[in-house]
């Protein structure tokens, strides 16, 4: 018979908890954390290229700094212990 939610103990419900944070949140704080390395080899070639000229690249460029603000947040974590 399955088990209902009611049934769960602490320790069941902690574990299954866990379980979810290994196989979920361990590969998103990975690719958020490599992402943030990878993500400043291509403001460079952009600001180089192009130097900011029209609005659309600096728009390109401010959204490569944001989103690399939200890597590093996200990917901060990965393998702390």
């Amino acid at each position: 018979m399955a088990a209902r939610l009611t049934d769960l103990t602490i320790p069941e419900s902690e574990t299954a908890i866990g379980s979810v944070r290994e196989t979920v949140l361990a590969p998103v704080t990975a690719a958020a954390f490599w992402s943030a390395v990878a993500l400043p080899f291509l403001h460079l070639p952009l600001l180089l290229l192009t130097g900011l000229s029209s609005q659309s690249t600096t728009n390109a460029f401010l959204a490569l700094i944001a989103l690399n603000v939200a890597a590093l947040l996200v990917g901060h974590p990965y393998y702390r212990e």
